[in-house]
């Protein structure tokens, strides 16, 4: 069966592929959170997703060529879901959408200082990260040299998010 679509318009067929915003935070949560189980991905939402659109976005989301799922060989009943290249292409929008959001809207310091590490490292952090993400998710080798953007951001919100506890506590 051939999809329609409304138009021939790219920002009109990205916005068909990635509109819905459960989409886009499930991407989110597996390309900087490393959640690559169904659980991981439930428990450990901000953004608090039900099981039953959770179930639906990766189905979607795997239909669509952005996620893959493979059995995971520790456990006969879970699966491992992991980007393709086409996810990994949007870390520049992601990065673009988290200044944004810096810029005009009420973020929390926690949440926001991977985009804030992203938009001042620009595309060479960028490129670090998408490399690494090719090396986690599609098995390529890691370009000698390239640092772990991914412990960069992870290590910058943890630690933020302790000192931010030690002070509201």
């Amino acid at each position: 069966m051939e999809e329609t679509h409304r138009s021939g318009c790219p920002i009109n067929l990205t916005l068909e592929v990635l509109g819905d915003r459960w989409s886009l935070i499930v991407i989110r949560d597996v390309m900087f959170g490393n959640r690559r189980h169904f659980r991981e991905l439930l428990q450990n939402s901000e953004e608090g997703i039900a099981s039953n659109i959770l179930a639906d976005r990766l189905k979607k989301l795997v239909e669509r060529g952005l996620l893959t799922r493979a059995d995971d060989p520790s456990h006969k009943q879970k699966a491992i879901y992991s980007l393709t290249e086409m996810s990994i292409e949007l870390v520049p929008l992601f990065a673009e959408m988290g200044a944004w959001g810096r810029r005009h809207l009420a973020v929390s310091e926690d949440l926001a200082i991977r985009a804030e590490l992203l938009e001042k490292g620009g595309r060479t952090l960028w490129r670090d990260f998408m490399d690494e993400l090719r090396f986690l998710h599609l098995g390529l080798p890691m370009p000698e040299g390239t640092p772990s953007a991914l412990s960069k951001l992870t290590e910058a919100y943890l630690a933020t998010k302790a000192r931010m506890e030690t002070v509201d506590g």
